[in-house]
């Protein structure tokens, strides 16, 4: 398989999927059913580009959903309070739970996370994608990772950056990861090179992928 050429199909084969956002939607609700389970806390994830699923809402929902829970349990009234009313309070700054984007360390071409919440200050990095702008580093212990492709056994088909790659060599201890992608960026015969690392977890807009 020739990684250049397939990565360049499948990201032009993204954009021009005309379900993209049904697909999304869908994925959304894979994703936060998936977390349902999850006992983590601290999430790092991405920031989406050239057609890739957003993973921001759900997180945030996740992210909500233990402030309300929380206030629903010290005070049952609060349970009928309407979420725009709640949303006058930081609910960042109020919950356990915290989201991070990557920022990425030039010299080293490895990543760091800083927390991330809608309406915070954000800036274009290098590669002209937005980043938060001077909020907290945060460490993950679960990584939700975009995948241009995907194949057997977890491995991943990125942009080629080696980015993912040289943190999670970097992170200790190494956060659990998550590739997020669409069915159509299934790749039945992706053989892994010597230096990929396999993802814990696949989630596509219709469930689970890896493991099997």
């Amino acid at each position: 398989m020739d990684k250049l050429s397939t990565r360049k199909a499948l990201v032009e084969a993204r954009l021009n999927m005309p379900d993209r956002l049904e697909r999304a939607d869908l994925l959304q609700r894979v994703m936060r059913i998936w977390l349902v389970g999850s006992t983590h806390e601290v999430i790092g994830a991405y920031w989406p580009i050239k057609g890739e699923f957003d993973p921001l809402p759900a997180l945030y929902r996740w992210q909500e959903d233990a402030i309300l829970s929380q206030d629903s349990s010290s005070n049952p009234a609060l349970a009928e309070v309407e979420t725009a009313q709640l949303a006058t309070e930081s609910i960042a700054a109020r919950s356990p739970r915290k989201i991070g984007l990557p920022v990425v360390n030039k010299l080293h071409k490895t990543l760091t996370f800083h927390a991330w919440y809608p309406g915070c200050p954000m800036e274009e990095d290098a590669y002209g994608i937005p980043k938060p702008k001077d909020t907290e580093v945060i460490v993950p212990t679960l990584l939700f990772v975009p995948c241009v492709g995907y194949g057997p056994g977890g491995y991943r088909l990125g942009y080629g950056g080696g980015f993912y790659d040289r943190t999670l060599a970097t992170l200790q201890p190494r956060p659990f990861t998550v590739g997020l992608g669409y069915a159509q960026g299934w790749l039945p015969d992706m053989e892994p090179e010597p230096h990929d690392i396999p993802l814990d977890a696949i989630l596509n807009d219709k469930g689970v992928v890896w493991p099997v």
